[in-house]
């Protein structure tokens, strides 16, 4: 893998720290530079300073020829302490450029010419201004181990000699080297302190970088979880990026939502128009029951028992045919007002299924006569929800039904035991052609939803591992909303 092909986590700290490094290695070179060339002027200065007081005392010494007494002053420098003088030799020649006295007379004999003195002396004898008003001269060879400082002993135009004063270059090079640990470990001192900080800062800046690619990268799926805006609440580019991202995922999921509706919606379209084709099927036989019902109770003489069989076929006739009515979508159906007959009549019809599923009923109704809802559409949102609650509750189940009034609204609710609903199957529990059941054709809760939705209540199911619940809330409309309508549609 190449270094720019590595992660920004790894490489915003590895910049960092190399442009901290390189930052502290060019200001630690300048100030090198800086220091050596301040310590060469500071060693020239003293050396230059010296050969001046110097040469002021030797005139008059070397003008009375005072050999001893200027011996001393050329040793007085070296006298206090000879280990803290910067100075290693100081040097006094005649005009004739010969050893008058020397701060170091073991080595330098008097009137030694000074081109025998060694190499550096004859280089700086043939060099050296013979003018008596020459300015103070340096000799500092490349390959030489010494720098002199030369200065002329003279005064009115009258040259007596010369002053040489000569230091080691090791000295410099010694107090250059002592600057040069202290700042190398100034140095390390402040790269060990910025260099983890970097490292840290570098990986924490792109902390949320990592996070919002990695959930870039899997912004197509379906369980995208939305951004937490206090997740980095800070309104750079960093911060930029995130409010892009929560719109864009705000967009994808409304444009999955409108894509889930409109499958939705054709799936439901292509229920209704097969159910257009088979209602008018439906509805020619039924027509001729419901007809002939009405005629044998209106020339007949029956006895009780069979005038309230004739009166329950009549009611279940009827709920078939708003049953077919609720099947088309666009149908306006109309019929009685809701009564408490309603639900002994609905309990009758699904007696059957509770005797032989052995099923346990808990039947608790409080509602009121003559509710403004249609009493045939409500009874068959009961009658599937119960038959679906006694199946799905299995042999010797638990069903109840509690059904009460609260301010305008009438609530309706059946719970079940048995086997819960899984999360993908509440996702399509209301799908036309969905069944989860062998027996099922997958209409039955959608008939539900249908009736339900077009007397603008809810229906909310909701299922755990002690029972399932299917909650109907029904707005209750005006009475005058509801009719007898006993003339079937064509």
């Amino acid at each position: 893998m190449r270094l720019f092909d590595l992660s920004l986590r790894y490489k915003m700290p590895l910049w960092g720290g190399g442009l901290i490094l390189a930052t502290a290695l060019a200001l630690s070179a300048s100030f090198m530079l800086q220091a050596w060339d301040n310590l060469h002027h500071d060693l020239q200065k003293n050396a230059e300073d010296l050969a001046r007081i110097t040469a002021r005392s030797l005139f008059p010494v070397m003008l009375h020829d005072e050999v001893w007494q200027a011996y001393e002053v050329v040793t007085l420098p070296f006298a206090a302490n000879p280990a803290s003088a910067q100075t290693e030799s100081l040097v006094v020649f005649d005009s004739e450029q010969r050893v008058y006295v020397s701060s170091r007379s073991h080595e330098h004999s008097l009137l030694q010419p000074m081109a025998e003195l060694g190499p550096e002396y004859a280089a700086l004898a043939q060099h050296l201004p013979k003018d008596p008003e020459a300015p103070v001269f340096v000799s500092d060879a490349p390959g030489a181990q010494h720098i002199y400082v030369a200065l002329p002993v003279a005064n009115d135009g009258v040259r007596l000699g010369t002053v040489v004063v000569g230091y080691n270059k090791s000295l410099l090079w010694q107090r250059f080297s002592q600057l040069l640990l202290n700042a190398v470990g100034i140095t390390l001192l402040v790269l060990g302190v910025l260099l983890p900080i970097t490292a840290y800062w570098g990986r924490r800046m792109m902390r949320p970088m990592q996070w919002i690619t990695g959930r870039i990268r899997h912004i197509g799926e379906a369980n995208t979880a939305a951004i937490d805006p206090k997740l980095y609440p800070y309104q750079d580019e960093v911060g930029l990026l995130y409010q892009a991202y929560a719109d864009m995922h705000a967009k994808l999921q409304e444009k999955a939502l409108v894509e889930k509706e409109m499958v939705k919606s054709e799936r439901m379209a292509a229920v209704g128009r097969l159910t257009a084709s088979i209602a008018h099927e439906i509805n020619n036989p039924l027509g001729g029951m419901l007809n002939a019902i009405s005629t044998l109770k209106r020339h007949g003489s029956p006895d009780p028992v069979t005038q309230k069989t004739v009166s329950l076929l009549e009611r279940g006739l009827s709920q078939v045919k708003e049953t077919v009515a609720a099947l088309l979508v666009e149908a306006k159906v109309k019929s009685r007002p809701l009564n408490t007959s309603d639900f002994d009549d609905v309990r009758v019809l699904v007696s059957h299924a509770i005797k032989k599923q052995s099923t346990q009923m808990h039947w608790v109704v409080t509602v009121p006569d003559g509710m403004a809802l249609p009493s045939t559409l409500v009874r068959q949102v009961l009658i599937n929800l119960l038959l679906n609650a006694i199946a799905a509750s299995g042999r010797s189940g638990r069903v109840s039904l509690q059904a009460k009034t609260n301010e305008a609204q009438l609530v309706m609710v059946v719970e079940n035991t048995g086997t819960p609903m899984l999360p993908e199957q509440l996702a399509r529990l209301y799908e036309p052609f969905t069944s989860f059941s062998e027996n099922g054709n997958g209409l039955g809760l959608w008939i539900c939803y249908q009736i339900v939705t077009q007397l603008g209540g809810t229906i909310h199911a909701e299922s755990g591992a002690q029972q399932t619940r299917f909650t109907v809330i029904l707005p209750l409309s005006s009475p005058h909303e509801t009719t007898d309508q006993q003339n079937l549609p064509d």
